[in-house]
């Protein structure tokens, strides 16, 4: 295998690892359950949002070749490296959306770093139903995956060798 292998695109690099600093981000400012109607996180949704705004850039750069030929063994595993960016992908588009969806039926209002957006669903007396859920879940489902993103980009970086690390480095 290659060892100088295609790099990103700066512009995927910048956003890769913006999308990953947002996420954790946002996973620190989160908060639940009824009492965020007193004192809503206001910086968790504008992180949360930022996050959802990087997916189309992200995704416009992939389609024009921002990301380099998959350097793999082959078979399963490259099969499992496309259904893991999808997956990702879901939930880099869900998490936003199941969490301004969730704040709208609490009747909290959300904005976007001061600028105010719409309720996206209808304010409910009670709980604001399995979406909330969901997103609470989703939030630590997804800092699990990129662990075990990173886990397998050091695996391919040291064990198959194939330069894994350095196609998504600034340097």
């Amino acid at each position: 295998m290659s060892s100088n292998p295609a790099r990103y695109s700066k512009g995927m690099i910048v956003i890769h690892w913006l999308s990953a600093l947002l996420v954790f981000g946002a996973w620190l400012t989160s908060t639940g359950g009824r009492h965020m109607a007193e004192n809503p996180p206001l910086l968790h949704f504008s992180l949360g949002l930022a996050v959802l705004l990087l997916v189309l850039p992200r995704l416009v750069l992939r389609v024009a070749g921002g990301v380099p030929e998959v350097v793999q063994p082959g078979g399963w595993l490259a099969v499992a490296a496309r259904f893991g960016h999808a997956v990702f992908y879901l939930f880099l588009i869900c998490l936003p959306l199941s969490g301004w969806y969730a704040a709208s039926r609490l009747g909290v209002p959300v904005s976007f770093f001061g600028i105010p957006l719409p309720a996206i669903a209808e304010r409910v007396q009670g709980a604001p139903g399995p979406v909330a859920e969901l997103h609470e879940n989703a939030g630590t489902i997804i800092l699990y995956l990129a662990g075990l993103h990173a886990a397998i980009a050091v695996w391919h970086q040291f064990k198959l060798r194939d330069g894994t690390l350095q196609r998504m480095s600034l340097r």
